[in-house]
């Protein structure tokens, strides 16, 4: 029977059995599939949200005193006649500069007199070393130099 069948009833035969095992067998398995599917979803999001660390755009910062930037204890101010200078120190958990940089104001101190001026005060101030959770650590500071003071912004 099947030999003399054209090739049309052969292709409506075919989409038949494939329609007859969609209907008797993936719709039995699509409810739990999508189920399971979805509780899937469901319990990985629980477990990812709580651990994935969230920065906050929030502009007020509640200070928790688990970490102090590093701060002068006290400074001789060098003049800068002409303008200011900005530096960044690097200082150990001792309280000690270990080395710095000048960022702005390099005309400045091209005379070697100033630049000398600049390194004794840099080696002679003590500086408070900045904490983490209470702990001493190495940190880097910026100091700016005017005329006659020295603002310092962590």
């Amino acid at each position: 029977m099947l030999n003399r069948q054209t090739l049309e009833k052969r292709w409506a035969l075919v989409q038949d059995w494939v329609h007859l095992n969609v209907e008797n067998v993936m719709r039995p398995v699509a409810l739990p599939f999508a189920g399971g599917l979805f509780s899937a979803i469901v319990l990985f999001s629980m477990w990812v949200v709580p651990t994935y660390s969230v920065r906050a755009s929030s502009t007020y910062d509640i200070p928790t005193m688990l970490s102090t930037e590093a701060e002068i204890k006290g400074a001789n101010p060098v003049s800068a006649a002409n303008g200011d200078i900005v530096i960044d120190v690097n200082v150990d958990d001792q309280g000690k500069m270990i080395d710095y940089k000048i960022v702005s104001g390099e005309h400045l101190v091209q005379e070697q007199g100033l630049r000398r001026r600049l390194e004794n005060m840099l080696l002679f101030t003590e500086f408070v070393p900045a904490t983490s959770f209470g702990r001493p650590t190495p940190a880097r500071m910026r100091l700016s130099l005017h005329a006659f003071q020295v603002d310092v912004k962590g």
